[in-house]
């Protein structure tokens, strides 16, 4: 961060966000808006502020409680913030709550050296998290961890049901909103500055989604056509639903499941605003949901509970709620679908897998435990997209068809 403002009550705010987070393990995104909800009277740069400034503390939250000398253990959430000022060598607000602090700047900077003797400190991972990681990716986690401790870019999706991308472009400059085009993925943009762009009446008019460039790849592996039968059946609010429905021209089926109605709710209304017609939500009540489903789709989409390792870049609090009890009920979660969910695919019909994780053992080690234990299906092929390879969220995804026999 460059420029901290001055204003007391913005501090305020970010510090109930930050207790929120940090003492009852809330979720940062879900935090700023409910505080933006009591603060309707900040404009623009100030929630912007104080979103930045919350997902930087969030992002680098052990290392700067280590730089300040455990200011959090203390509970002196204005210590806290104010050494992350002096990290990013800014100058602290005249405010009474700063001042009173008396704070040693040369202490901090000399704790903040330190961290780098150990790379959980400095790439603020918990000692779980450490562990999990060296264990599933003993080469390679501290490379990727260091590319998601980076601010994630924003990414749209162009909506083909309502626009090109270079007509999505053209309506966005007229609403003084810059965005380039990413060559290698036909619908992504990318925003050249951070801004609102749900204000824009080109979002209100379902020309685009914010989808990052690696879930856009979910989609179009799925090899889709106008006419077919697909279930989404982790569907949640539904983001590869509606990424379907385009590239299947509102043609054909697309069956949106999942045990979560609320996720389903907010997915009919994205539907409405997007113009896609050929979803239709199911609430999966019980097994017997999935049963009354047995080999009647051509694709069946797992896009499966996970660790969310991958998308720390969007959402860094999953550095701490990460651990090896979360870890292994999830495994459990992951290989309890896959095996009921892939009843539903039909004969020659191909049954997608895919997470948001990096970690080996909730991806290819899934696909081959379920291959083994189901020889009515064959490997097709799979895809990892590495963080520190490609710049964007880390995904795994995995094809599989049902033999005739």
């Amino acid at each position: 961060m460059k420029d901290f403002l001055p204003y007391r009550n913005l501090y305020v705010g970010s510090i109930e966000i930050l207790k929120a987070v940090f003492l009852e393990n809330k979720y940062t995104d879900k935090e700023i808006e409910k505080c933006f909800k009591r603060n309707k009277q900040w404009g623009s740069r100030d929630r912007g502020f104080v979103a930045e400034l919350i997902y930087e503390c969030v992002r680098w939250k052990r290392l700067i409680n280590y730089a300040s000398g455990n200011s959090l253990e203390q509970k002196n959430y204005w210590k806290f913030i104010a050494t992350w000022m002096i990290i990013n060598d800014a100058e602290i607000p005249d405010l009474d709550e700063f001042k009173s602090l008396k704070i040693n700047r040369e202490k901090v900077k000399k704790n903040f050296r330190d961290a780098h003797r150990d790379p959980a400190i400095e790439q603020s991972v918990s000692e779980e998290l450490k562990a999990l990681g060296l264990q599933q990716l003993p080469e390679r986690f501290w490379k990727e961890i260091q590319v998601m401790n980076q601010p994630a870019p924003a990414i749209l999706r162009t909506n083909t049901l309502v626009n090109s991308r270079s007509e999505l472009i053209k309506k966005l400059k007229k609403e003084n909103v810059e965005v380039k085009p990413l060559q290698k993925f036909p619908e992504a943009l990318v925003l050249a500055e951070k801004e609102n762009i749900f204000l824009t009446q080109a979002f209100k008019d379902g020309s685009f989604e914010m989808q990052d460039v690696s879930s856009q790849q979910v989609a179009h592996f799925c090899e889709v056509k106008p006419g077919m039968r697909v279930a989404d059946a982790c569907a949640g609010a539904g983001g590869k639903s509606l990424h379907l429905s385009a590239l299947m021209e509102n043609k054909g089926q697309i069956i949106s499941m999942d045990i979560y109605e609320w996720k389903l709710k907010e997915l009919k209304r994205r539907a409405k605003r997007n113009h896609s017609h050929n979803v239709q939500i199911k609430f999966i009540e019980s097994s017997k949901t999935i049963k009354r489903f047995h080999q009647s789709f051509d694709r069946v989409l797992i896009d499966a509970p996970c660790t969310g390792i991958g998308i720390l870049g969007r959402n860094p609090d999953a550095k701490y709620k990460i651990d090896f009890s979360f870890f292994d009920r999830v495994l459990r979660e992951q290989k309890e679908i896959l095996r009921n969910y892939a009843e539903m695919v039909k004969k020659e019909g191909l049954l997608i897998y895919a997470t948001c994780s990096i970690f080996p053992a909730e991806n290819r080690q899934q696909v081959q435990a379920f291959l083994e234990e189901n020889q009515n299906f064959e490997f097709v092929e799979d895809r990892m997209l590495w963080p520190s390879e490609t710049g964007y969220d880390g995904f795994y995804m995995a094809k599989m068809r049902r033999l005739k026999v």
